[in-house]
C-alpha cells in the first residue's frame, strides 16, 4: 500500500474521526474505554515516563507551556501535549518546543490505521494515543499533559502523574460539565489520583470544598497555591508585564518580566511555581535560575501563540484565544489599561457559545467587525450580528476572518488598537494571514 502523504494523513484524521473542535458534541465520548483499549494495544506508552496533568477552565494551556519551558531550561527533555492547535496539527504534540515531525504523524497513522478503523475512536482519542506513543519513542524525561475538556472523562485521564494541577474554574462547556461552578469543578477534580499530590491555582469559594473532599477521598495532599505565593504587578503595558512574587514573608522574585503578558497570567503563576516546588521534592532539580529563564521565555521555548499576543504596534494589534466569560472578563480589564484613539474588535464565536454571558462584558465604544471562522462549528454571522445589536454593540458583518481583519487594518489609524478574538479558530485564521 502506498504510504499516505502528510496532507492525506491529516485529511483522514479530520474527516474519518469525530472531531469536537469542528463538529461539537457529536465527537464527545463519555467514557475512557477507547483510550484504554488504544493504550493497551500500544503497550501502555504513557507508563514509560513521568508526567504532570493539568486541568481547568482558564489558564491550563498557559500553565502547561510555562511548566514545560522551565523543565526544558532545567535540561529535561520535555514532552508537551495541548489542544487545540492554531495553525498545524503537529503543534499539539511537542518535544522541547518542537512540534511532532510530520513524517512521524504519517508513520503512526499508516502503522495503526487498520486498528483505528476497527476501534473507531474520536479524533481526540487518537491524538492522545499518538502523543503518548511519540513521547515514548522520543524518550522524554517528563511529559506535561493538558486536559482537553473537563477531566474525569477526558481521554488524557488514563495517566498516573507525579502531580495534578487545576487552574481557574469558570463557566464553559456547561452542556457537558454542568451548570454550576461546583459541578464543573467536580469534573475537573476527576484528574486527582490516589495519593498523587494536587495543586489548585486559585482558592475559589464555590469550588474549594469540591477539591478538598476529592483529595481526601483519594488520600492525596492538596495545595492551594495562593496560600504560598502572592503575585503583585510591578509594571504592566501592552507587550510588557513585570511582577513581584512573594513566598510567605519572603520576596522570592523581584521584577520578573514575563513573556506571556496577559494580566490573567498572574493568576496562573502561583500554581506553576507550587507545581515546580513539588517536582523538586520528587527528584527533579529546578532552581531559581531555571524558573526565571523559563518564565521569561515561554513563547520562545514552547512556541505558544495567541495569549495576549502583540501582533503589531502601529496600530496596536492584539489577539487572544480566550473565549468564555471568565477569560473575556480578564481580557477586557487589560484592554481598559491600553491607550488608544479607537478600539476595533474583530470577533467570531462557535455556534454553541452563550452570547448572553460574553457580549455584556464588551465595551460599547468599540467598533465591531463580526466574522465567521471557516469551520462547521462557527456561529452564523447573522446570529452574531443580531445578538450584538441587542446589546448595543455597533459594527459590521463580514463573511470571513480575513475580510474583517483586512478591513480593520485599512481603517485603523496608527494610534488605534485592533483586538482579534472570540474563538481559537478566529485567532488561528489570523495566524494564517500573518
Amino acid at each position: 500500500m502506498k504510504p499516505l502523504t502528510y496532507q492525506e494523513t491529516i485529511h483522514y484524521l479530520y474527516n474519518s474521526l469525530p472531531m469536537f473542535q469542528k463538529q461539537g458534541g457529536i465527537a464527545f465520548k463519555k467514557d475512557l474505554s477507547n483510550t484504554l483499549v488504544f493504550c493497551e494495544y500500544l503497550k501502555e506508552p504513557h507508563q514509560s515516563y513521568p508526567s504532570v496533568h493539568i486541568a481547568g477552565t482558564n489558564g491550563k494551556g498557559s500553565s502547561a507551556h510555562s511548566i514545560a519551558a522551565v523543565l526544558q531550561t532545567a535540561g529535561y527533555k520535555t514532552g508537551l501535549y495541548t489542544s487545540p492547535h492554531l495553525k498545524d496539527f503537529t503543534e499539539r504534540i511537542k518535544v522541547n518546543g518542537k512540534p511532532m515531525r510530520q513524517e512521524a504523524v504519517c508513520t503512526f497513522v499508516s502503522k495503526h490505521k487498520v486498528f483505528i478503523n476497527s476501534l473507531k475512536p474520536s479524533f481526540f482519542e487518537t491524538t492522545v494515543a499518538m502523543a503518548f506513543d511519540y513521547f515514548r519513542h522520543e524518550q522524554v524525561d517528563i511529559a506535561v499533559i493538558e486536559v482537553g475538556m473537563g477531566g474525569r472523562l477526558d481521554s488524557t485521564n488514563v495517566i498516573n502523574p507525579l502531580l495534578s494541577l487545576i487552574t481557574h474554574i469558570g463557566y464553559d462547556h456547561m452542556e457537558f460539565l454542568g451548570d454550576t461552578l461546583a459541578k464543573i469543578a467536580g469534573e475537573k477534580a476527576g484528574i486527582i489520583k490516589k495519593k498523587v499530590p494536587v495543586v489548585v491555582s486559585e482558592r475559589q469559594e464555590e469550588t474549594k470544598t469540591v477539591f478538598t473532599n476529592k483529595a481526601k477521598e483519594q488520600e492525596s495532599d492538596i495545595y492551594f497555591a495562593q496560600d504560598d505565593y502572592q503575585v503583585e504587578i510591578a509594571h504592566a503595558e501592552a507587550g510588557r508585564l513585570v511582577a513581584n512574587i512573594t513566598q510567605g514573608e519572603t520576596l522570592r522574585y523581584a521584577g520578573l518580566q514575563l513573556s506571556l503578558t496577559g494580566l490573567y497570567q498572574l493568576k496562573n503563576l502561583p500554581g506553576i511555581l507550587k507545581s515546580l516546588d513539588l517536582l523538586n521534592l520528587q527528584g527533579f532539580t529546578i532552581n531559581d535560575r531555571h524558573i526565571l529563564k523559563g518564565l521569561t521565555s515561554v513563547a520562545e521555548l514552547t512556541g505558544l501563540k495567541g495569549r495576549w499576543q502583540i501582533v503589531d504596534k502601529h496600530p496596536l494589534i492584539i489577539c487572544d484565544t480566550g473565549h468564555n466569560r471568565g477569560a473575556f472578563r480578564e481580557t477586557m480589564k487589560q484592554l481598559d489599561q491600553v491607550s488608544y484613539r479607537q478600539l476595533w474588535m474583530v470577533l467570531g464565536f462557535t455556534a454553541e457559545k452563550d452570547l448572553s454571558s460574553v457580549l455584556p462584558l464588551l465595551p460599547k465604544d468599540a467598533y465591531y467587525l463580526f466574522c465567521q471562522a471557516d469551520i462547521p462549528r462557527a456561529m452564523d454571522i447573522q446570529t452574531l450580528t443580531q445578538s450584538a445589536r441587542e446589546f448595543a454593540l455597533r459594527g459590521k458583518a463580514f463573511q470571513t476572518v480575513g475580510q474583517a481583519y483586512q478591513h480593520a487594518r485599512s481603517v485603523a489609524q496608527a494610534q488605534d488598537c485592533i483586538f482579534v478574538g472570540g474563538s481559537t479558530f478566529v485567532v488561528a485564521e489570523l495566524d494564517d494571514l500573518l
